[in-house]
């Protein structure tokens, strides 16, 4: 395995070297090309002849490699944990009826939870799912429930699955079980039964009983249409329990009733009993030794609250005995979970996991472990990302940006990775992958070349040159000699100081394709980066860096441009050649000024030919000049769009571009200042795909299309100063979920009648003379998010909050202290009305900066004083808190 995969790299090399030289050729004008085909053309005879010389020593290196490979064949597949011995797995599985309750930690109010759903007295049969990833405990929960209630069943079976289950013996065996729990004689031709007949048996022979059936770890949903036929739905309280990894088939409609349990990670306090349970075991109180509780404490944290990995560890360092030994397995944690063979049951388990992915998700997987621990992915990024690698399919009838978002479900969907932040729709905005995975995909992506990674860790440690490269410390020119097959380059070193070795990079960086220099401090670009023909991305997000070069045009590959929040502001000339550019990000914001001011964003100027960029889905956000406006009305592929600066002038242009973009999906637009007037009457209706709207600027009456938003999620209105009622015109929306409105009404009241039957999220903020809002039953019925801020003669709470029985939060921040009073202690006025609020936050400026207090969390009444010296507010009306 090891040759093929050299020999599919080297093949690569040459591959992207051809490209290359392509893609240069593609730079030189006609003179300049006419020149280089008259006098280079022995060079050009020469480059031809290495790269066939290249190619015919791969060939022979491939052909040496057959008799190895085929004497290898059958003998030793096991390279980078390839395959994995189920019956091993499912070993563990079934080991699970046999744990001891003192053995298991943190699972008393799951299991009263599935108590509940095994002994209802729903008498239909009913279905319940417990899922999570692998090694979070499911098997072990539903056994300790299980083993606890069968004397409560006629007869019950558990059933463990695995991936490559045979359904003929699946049904043997659990008619011997079902038989066999109800001390019944097990049919003696049973081994000569069809399917057919063993399914017609099960369903006879269940049909006057109460059963319970677990099947474990289930892998395939066609397992239930095998088998759903022999599970008669009768009257008796029968139950089915499934185990499984995968959301979809936890989520699948089995019938009449059905439950899903999602296994939580264990609590910190409950990982360390477990850890301290199986590390201590022979001390008193398994009480960690002080000289070890500090390292203990980050290997448990390592485990991410996952019980077998917590479990496993903590059997392998009660091995271990002195200081030393637990300071030198720390630093080589990577190693030892995939060498150390007590750690094995672990990595089988996870890698089970990876192994079922499809050939298109492992690359994507893998891709994660190029980000740093514990870092907090962008859904968005890691998009763009998978496009420019090429790990997007191509089809026909899907956008790329849409498959990858796909990728993203269905790796979430198998618990492969863990979602942090949603949008209120349900859309995964970031992600988070657990520490034992990152560790799973670090050691298969050393194995198959697929990352290198450096950090304080691992510093020069690999003397191949490497193909994707994670730059995790203080970068310098050391971190690697050889730099020439680089493809992918990452810095993460948010303490760097000094810069000057990124903007000079080796001369043989030319075969890049990925470039993010996030966040790092830079202030000019290398020079040769016009050179980097085979460039895809290139990320220049938070940077110093204050111009793109004037031959960035060079760049003809380029697909993704982000230079949002940093210091440039005009795009060279040369921007108009990035034929094949689809997400043009470039908008800045002033941090100092995201709330307490009409400013919300500025755009960049671009070059009038922007509009030849065909292939253009992103362009966030223009600032118009001239004629500019017209010009937009030929991006009609676009599907999100921003622009600064526009005047009441552009109104009929605006509105003739905005309904070219049949394909617009999120559109903010920006006034030249805080009077000028924003008309979009022209607009004869909403586009039809449109989800997110912002419009910043004054606005004399609302637009009347804002009644055919059918597709609408998200509305933000900001400085709208309207003095009209809108609230009747966007009542009715479908679809909304965030409504913002930051001086955007001048009336007195807010009166919500009914309507907004989606809205999850409302921010009111800065309404200068709102004196009453108004919830009458039925309105927002779910709401769960409430922000109030700097409405300064609002001095009670909404009449009518206690409607909103979905209500979780509510933020008020710097608003009267009357209304706060009718809330801040027992027996005051409003107080009952906020009973069912679970989480109720104040927030009031001093000359300290901002303080806040928390005057209930999670149901329960407390005064929490906290204070922060920064002094500004977000867009969302909420203090900017140390860590955000």
């Amino acid at each position: 395995m090891a040759t093929v995969r050299d020999v599919s790299i080297d093949v690569q090399d040459i591959i992207d070297d051809f490209t290359y030289h392509r893609n240069m050729q593609k730079c030189w004008g006609p003179y300049t090309r006419a020149f280089h085909q008259t006098i280079f053309f022995p060079m050009n005879l020469w480059e031809r002849h290495r790269i066939t010389t290249k190619l015919h020593k791969i060939i022979i290196k491939a052909i040496k490699a057959i008799p190895e490979r085929n004497q290898l064949r059958g003998v030793d597949r096991s390279e980078g944990g390839r395959d994995c011995d189920h019956s091993q797995i499912n070993i563990y599985g079934e080991s699970s009826l046999f744990f001891k309750d003192d053995e298991l930690v943190g699972i008393k109010d799951a299991k009263e939870k599935l108590v509940g759903w095994l002994l209802s007295g729903e008498p239909r049969r009913t279905v319940i799912s417990v899922v999570g990833m692998g090694g979070s405990g499911k098997t072990s929960l539903v056994a300790d429930t299980f083993n606890s209630q069968t004397a409560k069943f006629d007869c019950y079976a558990w059933i463990t699955v695995s991936k490559t289950y045979n359904i003929e013996g699946l049904l043997r065996v659990l008619i011997k079980e079902l038989f066999g729990s109800a001390m019944e004689r097990v049919p003696q031709d049973l081994s000569s039964m069809s399917q057919i007949q063993m399914v017609e048996l099960l369903a006879n022979y269940l049909q006057p009983k109460r059963y319970v059936i677990v099947f474990d770890d289930v892998w395939d949903i066609n397992l239930w249409r095998q088998i759903n036929g022999a599970l008669p739905d009768g009257t008796h309280g029968s139950r089915v329990m499934l185990t499984t990894r995968r959301e979809d088939i936890a989520s699948f409609s089995f019938g009449f009733g059905c439950h899903v349990h999602s296994v939580q990670p264990l609590k910190e306090n409950e990982a360390w009993v477990l850890f301290s349970k199986k590390a201590f075991s022979g001390l008193p109180d398994n009480s960690c030794p002080p000289e070890f509780e500090h390292i203990a404490r980050d290997l448990v944290g390592k485990c991410k609250g996952l019980p077998l990995g917590i479990a496993a560890l903590g059997a392998l360092m009660s091995t271990k005995r002195l200081a030393s030994e637990w300071t030198n397995f720390y630093a080589t944690f990577n190693w030892e979970l995939t060498n150390n063979p007590m750690l094995e049951v672990v990595k089988r388990i996870l890698m089970l996991s990876f192994h079922d992915l499809p050939y298109r998700l492992k690359h994507c997987f893998l891709y994660m472990c190029i980000f740093p621990e514990d870092y907090e992915i962008e859904c968005d990024r890691l998009v763009r990302l998978w496009m420019a690698e090429g790990f997007v399919e191509k089809v026909r009838w899907a956008k790329p940006e849409e498959l990858a978002e796909s990728y993203i479900a269905e790796l979430t969907c198998r618990c492969m990775v863990q979602v942090v932040k949603r949008e209120p729709y349900g859309r995964a905005k970031a992600l988070k992958m657990h520490d034992l995975l990152l560790e799973l995909a670090l050691s298969i992506s050393e194995v198959e070349k697929f990352c290198t990674v450096y950090n304080e860790k691992k510093l020069n440690e690999d003397k191949r040159a490497p193909y994707r490269l994670s730059v995790q410390a203080n970068y310098g020119k050391q971190a690697h000699r050889d730099m020439s097959k680089v493809r992918t380059f990452f810095i993460f070193a948010p303490n760097m100081t000094d810069s000057s070795s990124v903007e000079k990079l080796p001369s043989d960086f030319k075969l890049l394709k990925v470039m993010d220099l996030r966040h790092v401090p830079i202030t000019k670009l290398p020079d040769q980066l016009v050179k980097f023909y085979n460039m895809k991305y290139l990320n220049l997000k938070g940077t110093q860096v204050k111009e793109l070069p004037r031959d960035i045009g060079n760049l003809h590959n380029l697909e993704i441009l982000d230079i949002r929040h940093s210091k440039i502001r005009i795009l060279p000339a040369g921007v108009v050649k990035l034929q094949n550019l689809r997400h043009l990000l470039m908008y800045h914001c002033n941090f100092q000024d995201l709330f307490r001011s009409y400013y919300f964003f500025d755009g960049t100027k671009v070059p009038q030919g922007i509009c030849k960029l065909k292939s253009l889905q992103v362009c966030d956000a223009i600032e118009l000049e001239g004629t500019l406006v017209k010009q937009l009305r030929q991006l009609t592929q676009l599907s999100r769009m921003s622009i600064t600066n526009v005047r009441e002038s552009d109104e009929e242009d605006l509105c003739k571009s905005l309904e070219s973009m049949k394909l617009i999906e999120h559109f903010f637009v920006h006034t030249s200042n805080e009077d000028e007037v924003l008309r979009l009457d022209a607009l004869p209706s909403a586009p039809p795909l449109l989800k997110a709207l912002g419009l910043i600027g004054k606005l004399e009456k609302v637009p009347l299309w804002f009644h055919s938003l059918f597709s609408l999620t998200q509305l933000r209105l900001h400085w709208s100063r309207l003095t009209e009622d809108f609230l009747p015109y966007i009542q009715a929306l479908p679809n909304l979920s965030i409504l913002r409105l930051n001086n955007a009404y001048l009336g007195n009241q807010l009166v919500f009648h009914s309507g907004f039957p989606k809205l999850s999220e409302l921010y009111i903020m800065e309404l200068p003379k709102l004196n009453a809002i108004i919830i009458e039953r039925g309105a927002m019925p779910t709401l769960q998010r409430l922000v109030i801020t700097e409405c300064v003669e609002l001095k009670q709470l909404p009449n009518g909050i206690d409607h909103l029985t979905c209500l979780q939060s509510l933020s008020l921040v710097s608003v009267p202290n009357e209304l706060v009073e009718r809330i801040r202690n027992e027996g005051s006025l409003d107080r009952s009305k906020v009973m069912h609020i679970s989480d109720i936050s104040y927030h009031y400026k001093t000359e300290l900066g901002w303080s806040g207090e928390r005057l209930r969390s999670s149901l329960q009444w407390v005064v929490q004083p906290s204070s922060t010296p920064v002094s500004i507010l977000s867009r969302d009306g909420l203090p900017i808190l140390p860590g955000n």
